[in-house]
């Protein structure tokens, strides 16, 4: 039986604006195999019961039935007599909770494989252990040599920062639900940039608020840098100022999953305005320090004014490894200890005891990590112009994805097709929080090599597939529901 069930109301929020001008069997199994598809709907989750979820949507249950029935014949549904309807992955074991089997590519998660070097931090970790062994082992706020080791990596990078200043988490995802449990109150509105790390939106959302975008211009669109960069200020700050949030979520370096950065002038005028209104700026760095050959000097976000910065080692050292921080004023470093609690209890001390050795080796890991996502980036441009010279692939200056422009709204559809020639790859509406971006799609440049290879030639594989489809614009309201 699944650990998960969704109700009907909650399906139905899910579903947005599903209906389309075909048979209303077919376009509600569509949308939730989208769901399914991009994660919105987890593997072994319940759904609801074919009554209940007829009555929510005003329909027959002969209607819901055919459409579970069509999920069942894509193999996006396992029904059991007794334990109701399961969301699954074609070809995934019904009790497996990701569809992780090897014939299977990955590309729904942009982070590199572990350091080399990684085994020898860790035996290194290992016989500085037994000096914590008297303790609880874990740490609500994090270890005196890890937090005074962040704070050193803040003062390289331009920011002075002490001890004091710092919260270890775990993870970057766990840090930005601390802060917006903390700072949130139930319909408070809390800005994003559109589209944007979906996982981040979920945790604003879930600490109560109401989510208003500010656009990022994608590189796509053809505007040059500098007016982009201008144009997504002015929306960021217009937004501040007439919906008033209590939060403002960005991500000003290599920003996931655009690839774009917020230029040192844009970042003053945005944190300005947010000061102006009372706003706490969440800056999102886990991907900061991961340039290639971008020009000029960016220090952290709170150089340029007030702002709350989020870090990790996961997108640097390896995603395995779960240990994030924050740093903040400390007045909100103890309303964050205040509201940690009733989540959990403090960051394993072995792993925080491992970060802290790898970040005495930073500037090799960066080192590393830049000539990686080097020939990753080179590789996949090269790759996408050979077999999909249709694209536009917009040429980033670090970070670890790039925003393709595909000319055409169907990056929903090109995802289920690529997971039939065995990729497992996002859409671009995933990124957005009303269904849009239908026409892009999140292309990492952290894979390895023959990874790349064997994903762009399913992705072409996919997009000849489609030859026969429609690719027009969609309906309006189509395209705003899509997810």
């Amino acid at each position: 039986m699944a650990d998960r069930s969704l109700s009907a109301r909650a399906l139905d929020v899910l579903l947005g604006d599903w209906r389309g001008s075909g048979s209303a069997y077919e376009a509600l199994a569509d949308r939730i195999r989208l769901l399914i598809v991009d994660g919105r709907i987890p593997v072994e989750t319940r759904l609801p019961a074919e009554r209940d979820l007829a009555d929510r949507l005003g329909l027959s249950r002969t209607t819901v039935a055919a459409a579970y029935r069509r999920l069942r014949e894509f193999d996006h549904l396992h029904s059991v007599r007794g334990s109701g309807s399961v969301a699954r992955l074609p070809g995934a074991p019904v009790m497996l909770p990701m569809p992780l089997e090897s014939e299977y590519l990955d590309f729904s998660k942009a982070a590199p494989s572990a350091l080399p070097w990684l085994p020898d931090l860790a035996r290194q970790a290992a016989e500085d252990l037994p000096g914590h062994l008297g303790d609880a082992g874990y740490d609500a706020i994090g270890i005196p040599a890890l937090r005074q080791a962040i704070a050193d990596r803040y003062a390289v990078r331009g920011l002075p920062t002490s001890p004091d200043q710092i919260m270890v988490t775990i993870g970057a995802q766990h840090a930005i639900a601390l802060v917006s449990r903390a700072l949130i109150s139930r319909g408070d509105r809390a800005l994003i940039e559109t589209p944007t790390y979906p996982h981040a939106y979920e945790a604003l959302r879930g600490a109560g608020a109401r989510l208003v975008g500010a656009p990022v211009v994608p590189y796509e669109s053809g505007a040059t840098a500098a007016a982009a960069d201008r144009a997504e200020a002015d929306g960021i700050v217009q937004a501040i100022r007439h919906a008033n949030p209590v939060v403002a979520y960005l991500m000003p370096d290599f920003q996931n999953p655009t690839g774009r950065t917020m230029s040192r002038e844009s970042r003053a005028r945005v944190l300005d305005a947010a000061a102006g209104q009372g706003t706490v700026v969440i800056a999102d760095e886990t991907i900061a320090e991961l340039d290639i050959d971008r020009p000029g000097e960016f220090p952290p976000m709170a150089a340029d004014g007030r702002a709350v910065l989020i870090g990790s080692v996961g997108k640097t050292v390896w995603g395995g490894l779960r240990v994030g921080w924050i740093r903040a004023e400390r007045p909100l470093i103890r309303r964050l200890l205040a509201a940690r609690s009733p989540g959990d209890l403090g960051t394993p001390i072995l792993e925080q005891l491992l970060v802290a050795r790898a970040l005495e080796r930073f500037d090799d890991v960066l080192a590393l990590r830049r000539e990686q996502l080097r020939a990753g980036r080179d590789r996949l441009e090269r790759r996408v112009a050979e077999l999909l010279p249709e694209w536009r692939v917009p040429h980033v200056d670090g970070g670890i994805v790039t925003w393709a422009g595909l000319g055409a709204p169907v990056s929903s559809q090109l995802v289920l097709a690529a997971r039939r020639e065995g990729l497992i790859i996002t859409a671009g509406p995933r990124f957005g929080i009303d269904g849009a971006f239908e026409r892009f799609l999140r292309l990492p440049i952290c894979q390895t090599p023959e990874a790349t290879d064997a994903a762009v030639q399913a992705l072409a594989r996919a997009w000849r597939s489609l030859a026969g489809a429609p690719l027009g614009e969609p309906e309006p309201e189509l395209l705003a529901s899509v997810v």
